[in-house]
């Protein structure tokens, strides 16, 4: 169990988020509805009492020593922790669209990694250079022009050393002799002809390095102005977790979790984004509930290896707390009315219920936090097997 400090100031079991906890209850609803029987109304909860050799001192009890079994009263610290299934891949997604005219003559292979100032395909024989941007590329540029596009320009030019910051200096934004200079060099260096000009569809723009994930330009076949040639994402690991709505409030960003990799190794990482819109679920779909997308970085990208949409599950902590008292979700007994309590047994066998305030639950390992008077660390409760 995580000993990390809690999200906010965890006090007293009694505390607790009711709201929350209402939401964690619903879970384990079939757990503790198969040990209640509700005698009526202001009465106790009646369970079976397997370890009772005469008459069952409950009313309504069997004595069914297969059905019952004890734990005892831990404390520990506790995390509160919910294991979601999630998909392991890349971020970001890129559609690379075509500026030139004419006859496919190269393409990549897809998983292939393109960086800034490679070749990413080619049109009749022409490279089509791939520089990092954030503006598409649309005019040609040439001396004399100014704007974001000649900005990214630049700044490629500096990274890739065809100019230094002196030449060129940093966030310049005008199309000057400087660069001219610097792109007859990175011309000369693709053998293209050094005229200092950047024709349309001469280079790609893209945030960051691409990783083609499909193709569906054709090679050999015409390719015309504004056609998408291929797919991509960026080189960074990530994971995405398609949420249940409801949940959207146990989870923050920076919250710790745990990736449990197809090969059953573990890696951790951290949640960097929490959506606000829920997406409905595809018609036909089995899922009837509405998600939110959360988004989870790797701590140690390498540790997650190559899987590309491979099906993960992700533990995240949502919480923690120190030095309580701990019993399983399935001891938890509905009280008539409202509230919880466990089942206790005695010094002398004899068996009483202790009623219990809720707080963090951890439904990776079923237990819960409780607190209730007369309750203390060691004591038996009566567990259903189910």
């Amino acid at each position: 169990m995580s000993a990390a400090a809690p999200r906010t100031n965890a006090g007293p079991p009694d505390g607790a988020d009711p709201a929350r906890a209402r939401r964690r209850r619903r879970k384990a609803t079939w757990l503790i509805a198969a040990a209640v029987v509700v005698v009526g109304a202001g009465a106790g909860v009646a369970v079976s009492d397997p370890f009772s050799s005469g008459a069952s001192s409950h009313p309504g009890a069997s004595d069914d020593p297969g059905r019952m079994s004890l734990y005892a009263v831990a404390r520990q610290d506790l995390s509160s922790q919910t294991e979601v299934p999630a998909t392991l891949g890349y971020a970001g997604s890129y559609s690379v669209v075509n500026q030139a005219q004419g006859t496919v003559t190269s393409l990549p292979a897809v998983g292939q990694v393109v960086s800034q100032g490679q070749v990413l395909y080619q049109v009749s024989g022409a490279p089509v250079v791939l520089l990092y941007g954030s503006t598409p590329a649309y005019r040609e540029q040439s001396e004399g022009i100014t704007g974001g596009d000649v900005a990214a320009l630049n700044a490629d030019l500096v990274a890739l050393g065809y100019a230094t910051s002196a030449e060129i200096p940093s966030g310049t934004a005008d199309f000057t002799y400087g660069t001219k200079v610097a792109v007859e060099k990175l011309q000369g260096e693709l053998g293209e002809t050094e005229n200092g000009t950047v024709s349309l569809g001469q280079a790609v723009f893209e945030p960051t390095a691409v990783r083609v994930t499909s193709v569906s330009a054709t090679l050999g076949a015409p390719v015309q102005a504004g056609q998408p040639v291929l797919q991509g994402t960026t080189t960074m690991r990530q994971v995405s977790i398609a949420l249940d709505a409801a949940q959207q409030s146990e989870v923050v960003v920076g919250d710790r979790v745990a990736i449990t990799l197809p090969n059953n190794q573990t890696a951790p990482g951290t949640v960097s984004s929490v959506g606000t819109v829920a997406i409905a679920p595809e018609p036909g779909s089995s899922d009837t509930s509405p998600t939110i997308t959360v988004l989870v970085d790797p701590a140690d990208p390498a540790a997650t290896g190559t899987w590309d949409q491979a099906p993960v599950n992700v533990t995240i902590t949502t919480g923690s707390v120190r030095n309580v008292l701990v019993v399983p979700v399935d001891a938890l007994l509905a009280e008539a009315g409202a509230g919880y309590a466990v089942e206790v047994e005695g010094a002398n066998g004899g068996r009483h219920l202790v009623t219990v305030t809720l707080g963090l639950f951890d439904d990776a390992d079923g237990l819960v936090q409780v607190s209730g008077s007369g309750l203390a660390a060691g004591e038996r409760t009566v567990v259903p097997n189910l």
